[in-house]
């Protein structure tokens, strides 16, 4: 049996590298990178450091807008999935990459998989938000990280095929957690545990909207030396469009992104993290670091509600306040699984296929 894993930017990645390993004890993979990530430190390094197996295909789509990435994906996508005839795909999160793959899959009447399915923002306006809501109502088997996901599934009616499997990001951790140790960025940062803050910017609704980007930088500019950020190739363009890049730099510590070994230091050594990414949300929370999200809804509720979490927005005032003081209440109760995630899927996808349900293309078929 093949089963096609569609791949495209860092979060797809990091979800692969445990689910991969579980599919290949009992499949034949073939991996599809859309190149939706090109650059070094957001692709190549995550391979090498992760020990993702190479990609069988590179389409190397590469940047552009929303519906021009996201169609250029679709057609190649579907061009390798006709070519190599699997049996299942599984696409990964919330991405243009996973929206691409989802319906390629599911108008060719491929058993479609989605790992991470579920999680609800309830803001449309995020991209990522249409991607998942569309990505779950075509696919056949959705593997939840959490009882709040599967109850959000239900609530729009979907129920057939949905399993709660636990975060394949717990997996992922737990893999990279002896491989992290070598990790020497503290001292090439000469940074020490838990006297700085980390910090990451990527959403595009805080970069393409320079009055919130104003608010967040300001903030950072505030905080001071003792912030870490790794900055996004994305955002520093556009901080440099803004004419706000230089006086950033002489503020606080900006570096380059890093790879997953050594972004798992920082996060798991910073006294607080700021951030608009989901997954770092979450690793801030299985690591038990204070958080302050630069959003004013997440999808990641489980951890806002355990106390760990604290939406800031934009706000320059209150981003600065949290940073400074914000303590968790209490102690946390561990939401997001036991780390056996990727093993359930692959035993999901064997009982899926077996039973003769496989390729019924998904709710969103044609006839």
């Amino acid at each position: 049996m093949k089963v096609a894993s569609v791949v495209g930017a860092r979060p797809n990645f990091i979800k692969l590298a445990p689910v991969s390993r579980a599919l290949r004890e009992r499949f034949q993979e073939v991996i599809v990178h859309t190149g939706q990530h090109y650059d070094y430190e957001m692709d190549r390094i995550f391979f090498e450091e992760i020990g993702i197996p190479e990609p069988d295909h590179h389409l190397g789509v590469g940047s552009g807008s929303h519906g021009r990435q996201t169609g250029e994906m679709l057609a190649r996508i579907e061009d390798v999935l006709i070519k190599e005839e699997p049996d299942a795909v599984v696409v990964f999160g919330d991405t243009n990459t996973t929206l691409a793959g989802a319906l390629a899959a599911a108008k060719l009447h491929i058993t479609l998989v989605h790992v991470e399915a579920g999680l609800r923002s309830y803001d449309r306006r995020m991209p990522e938000e249409i991607n998942r809501v569309l990505v779950d109502h075509c696919s056949d088997l959705l593997s939840c990280p959490t009882e709040t996901a599967v109850d959000n599934l239900r609530r729009e009616g979907i129920v057939d095929g949905v399993y709660l499997t636990g975060d394949v990001m717990v997996d992922a951790m737990n893999l990279c957690m002896d491989i992290s140790k070598r990790s020497t960025i503290l001292e090439r940062l000469e940074l020490r545990p838990k006297e700085y803050i980390l910090a990451t910017l990527h959403r595009a609704e805080n970069t393409d909207d320079s009055e919130r980007l104003r608010e967040i930088i300001g903030a950072f500019e505030d905080i001071g030396s003792n912030l870490v950020f790794p900055c996004h190739p994305r955002t520093e363009r556009r901080l440099r469009d803004l004419g706000l890049w230089d006086s950033l730099k002489e503020r606080i510590k900006v570096i380059k992104p890093v790879g997953y070994l050594d972004m798992l230091q920082l996060e798991m050594n910073a006294l607080r993290i700021l951030t608009d990414s989901g997954g770092v949300q979450k690793e801030a929370y299985i690591f038990r670091v204070p958080c302050v999200t630069l959003r004013e809804r997440t999808e990641w509720v489980e951890t806002v509600n355990d106390g760990w979490n604290v939406l800031a927005g934009a706000s320059r005032e209150s981003i600065v306040r949290h940073a400074r003081g914000f303590v968790p209440p209490r102690s946390q109760t561990h939401v997001f699984g036991d780390g056996e995630a990727g093993r359930r899927i692959a035993d999901l996808i064997e009982s899926f296929m077996s039973s003769g349900r496989g390729c019924s293309g998904g709710r969103f078929a044609a006839s």
